[in-house]
């Protein structure tokens, strides 16, 4: 039975809709439902919203800038989700880079999903889960987002990968950047630097090389994996080269495949421990992705 569609409207005749009258449950589709359950939506006053810190700390101020521009034009397509305490105040839980735009606009009210008697664990989620949706949420936000759920939580890394909804190893590697000096993930933001540079740093063992690698990445020198290659190549020092050093390196008549192949089969023999299992097998992942460049 073929489908029926609806009459085309134009520009001119088309409808602006009132968020705040017109919405309905089917909004939670983009959201946790379960988590969200029981929010109610009213118009809140901005000045009434206390904004403390959140999952992301990254800004663009160009970017909530465009946003404040789109909301000025479309209208706020997705309201804020606060929580109300029991003195009736107003925290925000998601949308700061929504609230930024609106207070740029300097907006008085904005539709919000209002909570109440969630808990710290519950709203965590929620602020993760929203957050962690959104391309622009830093990697070293969420993993810092991750840890503050554990802490407050006390949940292993298999529960809180079925609370939040991600792989056990994203979880081990976000737990494990987490826990870096504050200031090698303030450069991971700054300069844009790949995470594997983090977690391939903070493998290595103690000694002149990992304290020259870090210097580089605080400086802004490395932010590439294969970048960090050379560098270990090569003790330390950078030479640029626009081949790969793992196709450069092979012997003749080995292709790159069977390379990764017998390596990769090799490391099964090994006795090695979970962790140096893991970035080995990281490392072969990121080696075929560097080959296919």
């Amino acid at each position: 039975m073929s489908k029926t569609f609806a009459a085309r409207v134009s520009k001119k005749e088309r409808t602006t809709i009132d968020l705040t009258e017109k919405i309905g449950r089917d909004i939670f589709k983009i959201s946790d439902e379960r988590l969200l359950q029981g929010a109610k939506l009213a118009e809140i006053n901005l000045k009434e919203i206390v904004v403390k810190e959140q999952v992301r700390t990254k800004f663009n101020d160009d970017s909530i800038k465009d946003l404040a521009k789109n909301i000025e034009v479309n209208g706020l397509i997705q309201p804020l989700v606060l929580h109300q305490d029991k003195n009736g105040k107003y925290r925000l839980i998601c949308g700061e880079r929504r609230f930024r735009a609106l207070s740029f606009n300097k907006a008085d009210k904005a539709p919000c999903f209002v909570l109440e008697n969630k808990s710290e664990e519950e709203l965590m989620a929620i602020q993760f889960s929203e957050n962690s949706s959104r391309e622009e949420l830093h990697y070293v936000d969420k993993a810092d987002g991750i840890l503050n759920y554990q802490i407050a939580t006390e949940a292993s890394e298999r529960k809180i990968q079925a609370a939040l909804g991600i792989s056990k190893s994203e979880v081990h590697r976000s737990l494990l950047i987490a826990k870096m000096p504050r200031n090698l993930k303030e450069a991971a933001k700054k300069y844009d630097i790949e995470k594997y540079v983090l977690l391939e740093w903070d493998a290595m063992a103690k000694g002149t090389l990992k304290n020259d690698v870090e210097k580089k990445i605080l400086s802004g020198e490395v932010n590439k994996r294969s970048e960090l290659a050379r560098i270990i190549t090569n003790k330390g020092v950078v030479k640029a080269s626009s081949k790969s050093p793992l196709k450069a390196g092979l012997p003749k008549g080995v292709s790159a495949n069977a390379f990764l192949k017998a390596m990769t089969s090799k490391s099964k023999d090994l006795n090695l421990d979970k962790k140096t299992q893991e970035l080995l097998r990281n490392l072969v992942e990121e080696t075929k992705e560097m080959m296919d460049q």
